[in-house]
């Protein structure tokens, strides 16, 4: 009997367990250390699907580690979107992100939220290619160690050294995920999701969260500084007028230019970016 009552409680401990952790995650408030977890996990994860599966498969059929690093930022937001899905379901009653991400109803007229989004998509760009030496600066001064195949003081070295073919095979065929598709989620998780869930911050939140945001690209660690800078104006409007359509616009919608500029500059014949 003892026996049949343990059998019987421990899927019932585990459920248990499983609703107090939806309900934390649907909670309005997130603490500070359960919020770090959460911006910080995805990107740990992403490493080491890279690490473990998508470099030894990419080395394989030798295409450039870009590829390895699509397939595992595929890998671990492919499941998160479908897990803000899921927690849609929970407090809707529906799988929808309407009715549960925040920053959704679009507060903002179309004439204004364009020129934000204009105004953002433009700063990121041309800022990030600004601190492009910045960026390699900080690589040979402090991360050089960091070996992940195609890592280099060049922000396209995992695209070096491969021909024309095989890049313009690998940009067309991540180009819709890592060019808007996964960016897209990011704002979802990190914008609709994670930001809105630290009031208690006050107007540091949209700092703390672009901090973490920049942290949890390990794979590019020596990059945080100038992301800090590029991302700023595009999450910090976006939290003033809780409209996450300008930190879109901004992020996937300049993941989408320079991934179309970089296919044409591969197809015309540029083989090093």
């Amino acid at each position: 009997m003892n026996n049949e009552q343990s059998l019987t409680a421990a899927p019932q401990s585990a459920a248990r367990n499983r609703s107090r952790f939806v309900e934390k995650l649907l909670a309005d408030k997130h603490s500070i250390p359960f919020s770090i977890a959460l911006h910080l996990v995805p990107g740990a994860l992403i490493v080491a699907v890279y690490a473990f599966v998508a470099a030894p498969l990419v080395r394989a059929i030798e295409y450039p580690p870009f590829l390895a690093w699509a397939i595992a930022l595929c890998a671990v937001l492919s499941p998160l979107q479908f897990g803000l899905l899921w927690l849609g379901k929970q407090q809707t009653g529906k799988y929808t992100l309407r009715g549960f991400l925040s920053y959704m109803d679009r507060p903002v007229s179309r004439g204004k939220v364009t020129g934000m989004i204009v105004f953002c998509l433009l700063w990121m760009t041309v800022v990030s290619l600004a601190l492009l030496p910045l960026d390699n600066f900080l690589y040979d001064a402090a991360f050089s160690w960091i070996q992940y195949e195609g890592t280099g003081d060049s922000a396209t070295s995992y695209l070096n050294g491969y021909s024309r073919e095989m890049l313009l095979t690998t940009l067309l065929i991540c180009g819709p995920f890592t060019g808007f598709i996964l960016p897209l989620i990011e704002e979802y998780y990190f914008r609709g999701f994670l930001l809105p869930r630290l009031p208690q911050l006050g107007n540091w939140a949209p700092v703390f969260n672009m901090t973490l945001f920049s942290i949890y690209h390990f794979w590019a660690p020596w990059t945080v500084l100038s992301k800090l800078v590029f991302l700023f104006p595009g999450i910090w409007l976006a939290y003033k007028k809780q409209d996450i359509r300008i930190s879109i616009g901004m992020h996937p919608g300049s993941a989408l230019l320079l991934t179309v500029v970089g296919v044409i500059a591969v197809a015309l014949g540029r083989t090093s970016l």
